[in-house]
């Protein structure tokens, strides 16, 4: 081929082009005109499609609002503390004020191999309200149900197509603190029904129990927002319900916040936004006009960065501890609330000894007066979830403190208000001794171990010390999370750490801790506890089945902390709780707990058993250095301990004193072996009938 043929067919092959896109303007400049054309004022534009995502939430919704008049909601709920029912009984409740049909369903009652089907005729909303449990399980009464959807999503002989006329959304209760784990059932149960093609008519609702990051305040604020934009979206557009408040639970009405969605779902949120200039973008049905996808971009930038300015503005405020709903359940078992995060309550040996029908465990042990002894705590949060809790998981949790926080002065003064005024509430009361009364209102011992984590209070040490200058001793529990706290923490007359299991794997097993390195972290506590020179503890609370066994690992531990006493004690069964699966089976025998308590003494050689509380099913094991010419000094000194205390302050720490220095010696009585079994003489013991004398005679 010569040069000019080349250039020929070059020019040729370049106007042919040119031709090509010319008819391609002019067909787009015909398309314009005969849009404009038929454009009628009032009516949406016809539009360019953009692809939508196939499970968008927009079109679900045209779905729901088409056929709402027959809708029926039906809610599925699995509970372990019967959260998960609350929510759905108040959804039912809103149902019947919206003339909407609603049923309310156990998933422990529900077949889905029989069922499930039944859900795909398009006239129901599904909604599964579900928790998440241990290890990222789900409850006891949702496992059968949990169990077969992911199978039936997973099973290559099951129709993934099998659920596609089924409308859905999922509600999840967690805690963010629990990390990967945090509402890992509903985001299970939600991707399931996802790959089985049901329909969601709306993002994975996930509410946080986490007081701290939950976005709207807890989980009760977080499951108000998700409902009222429940609500919206199956009664129709808001703004024509006056009933509805799509807003409420946010400062600013923020709706995207504790939802899960698709990238798709976020961009057609954010594009209504605007730009901040009055200006929007223009869609309809998912679909967006070409000329406006720059200004889309440009709008989704700005909305993204004026709520992360806003989110960081958020994160600065901490809230209170306390919730609405946490607040109703703690007041139902006898709390007292003190401020945004403290509580007090009477213990049951306080009114015994004011009868004068006996003292508890710590009378026996250490000498206490059980009716001048407040129960309280300045943090109700903690950082683990043990099986044995006697509060039932009704208090919060955290592994680091981020919640509001009142002063040391407000929480000692509401906390012996509080108490005495439940003491005055035994005035006349048939049995009441009036010097122990009278007595009773004087505070004289302080038990830091009400509930919650109290070493988690930033000013435990002002707190502390605040009780010492009024001549209230402090017996002050930790659960072995927190080794740096206890070192800094400011002598306190006793100080416990729970150790509620020998092995890494047992006590992940009961404590279920939040901190992933629980156990380094219970391991550094136990040293920590062996640095204090006051009276150190090891409580152990033995529960059959769980940590009755390991007798070698226990041994060991006591090498690491070098305890002072070693209480063990029987756990109590507080009855019936969905939040724990203990039974009567779990709780041993007082001659078991004994028997434990021999066989961890033989291999302890410098410790011996000191004393024993029958009632409280409790054996005391003590350093045998308390044992002074054959007799046991476990009781305490508390005038003698002030005295030491005050030393200590005054000198800025620098006159340290020890244990040995404010021990007192125990009663014959109380000693282990004595007939009485820790039942103080001077008492009377009340024996309760075993039936109820309904005769008259």
């Amino acid at each position: 081929m010569d040069e000019g043929t080349f250039l020929a067919d070059l020019a040729a092959v370049i106007a042919q082009s040119w031709l090509l896109i010319l008819l391609g303007f002019l067909g787009l400049a015909w398309l314009t005109f005969q849009q404009r054309k038929t454009y009628v004022p009032g009516k949406p534009k016809r539009r360019l499609s953009v692809q939508a995502s196939k499970n968008s939430d927009e079109r679900n919704l045209n779905k729901t609002k088409s056929s709402k008049k027959e809708t029926c909601v039906k809610i599925f709920f699995g509970t372990q503390t019967g959260t998960a029912k609350t929510f759905a009984d108040i959804i039912k409740k809103e149902a019947s004020e919206h003339s909407t049909k609603c049923e309310v369903i156990d998933l422990k009652t529900y077949d889905p191999e029989d069922n499930i089907t039944d859900e795909t005729d398009g006239k129901n909303i599904c909604v599964f309200i579900i928790s998440t449990y241990t290890e990222g399980s789900p409850p006891d009464d949702a496992a059968w149900f949990y169990k077969w959807l992911e199978e039936a999503a997973s099973d290559f002989r099951i129709q993934k197509t099998m659920l596609q006329d089924m409308r859905y959304c999922v509600v999840g209760l967690g805690n963010s603190l629990y990390k990967e784990r945090y509402n890992k059932v509903a985001r299970n149960i939600d991707h399931w029904f996802h790959k089985l093609s049901a329909n969601r008519v709306l993002g994975i609702g996930l509410l946080d129990e986490n007081v701290a990051s939950s976005k709207n305040g807890g989980i009760e604020a977080d499951f108000e927002f998700w409902k009222n934009r429940f609500w919206s979206m199956v009664l129709g557009s808001p703004q024509n319900k006056k009933d509805v408040k799509p807003n409420c639970g946010t400062a600013d009405g923020d709706t995207k916040e504790m939802y899960e969605t698709s990238s798709e779902e976020d961009t057609e949120d954010e594009e209504e936004e605007g730009d901040g200039d009055g200006e929007k973008v223009q869609k309809a049905n998912g679909v967006v006009d070409v000329e406006d996808i720059g200004k889309m971009v440009n709008n989704i930038k700005k909305a993204k960065a004026k709520r992360k300015v806003e989110d960081d503005n958020k994160s600065k405020e901490p809230r209170e501890m306390i919730t609405p709903l946490l607040k109703t359940s703690l007041q139902k078992q006898g709390y007292r609330l003190i401020g945004s995060h403290s509580g007090v309550k009477l213990c049951r040996w306080t009114k015994s000894m004011l009868r004068g029908r006996g003292g508890c465990y710590k009378h026996t042990f250490y000498g206490i007066e059980s009716h001048r002894c407040m129960e309280t705590t300045p943090s109700l949060a903690c950082a683990n979830k043990c099986v044995f809790c006697w509060r039932h998981h009704t208090n919060p949790v955290g592994t680091e403190w981020r919640w509001k926080m009142d002063d040391p002065e407000l929480i000692l003064e509401g906390a012996l208000q509080n108490h005495c005024n439940m003491i005055k509430q035994f005035k006349g009361v048939p049995g009441v001794k009036s010097d122990r009364f009278t007595e009773g209102l004087t505070p004289k011992h302080c038990a830091l171990s009400l509930v919650g984590e109290p070493i988690m209070y930033p000013e435990i040490n002002k707190f502390a010390e605040m009780l010492h200058s009024k001549g209230i001793s402090s017996f002050l529990v930790t659960n072995a999370q927190f080794p740096d706290a206890i070192r800094n923490l400011t002598p306190v007359t006793q100080l416990y750490v729970s150790v509620d299991a020998s092995t890494k794997e047992s006590l992940k097993k009961i404590d279920r801790p939040l901190f992933r390195d629980y156990w380094e972290r219970f391991l550094d506590s136990l040293k920590a506890l062996s640095e204090k020179g006051q009276r150190t503890v090891y409580r152990l609370t033995l529960v059959k089945n769980y940590n009755t066994e390991d007798i070698e690992n226990y041994a060991s531990l006591v090498s690491i902390g070098k305890p002072d006493f070693i209480e063990i004690k029987g756990v109590t069964y507080c009855g019936e709780s969905k939040a724990s699966r203990l039974t009567m089976d779990n709780v041993p025998w007082h001659e078991e707990v004994i028997k434990f308590v021999q066989d961890v003494v033989d291999r302890l050689p410098d410790y011996a058993i000191a004393s024993e509380h029958e009632h409280s099913n409790c054996v005391l094991v003590a350093n045998k250095k308390f044992q002074v010419n054959g007799d046991w000094w476990t009781w305490i000194d508390y005038d003698r301990f002030h005295e030491l205390v005050q030393m200590y302050k005054a000198s800025e720490g620098q006159k340290t004193f020890s244990a040995a220095d404010y021990m007192a010696q125990t009663p014959h009585w109380a000693v282990f072996g004595a007939d009485e079994r820790g039942f103080d003489p001077g008492e009377t013991r009340f024996m309760r009938k075993k039936t109820k004398d309904i005769s008259g005679c």
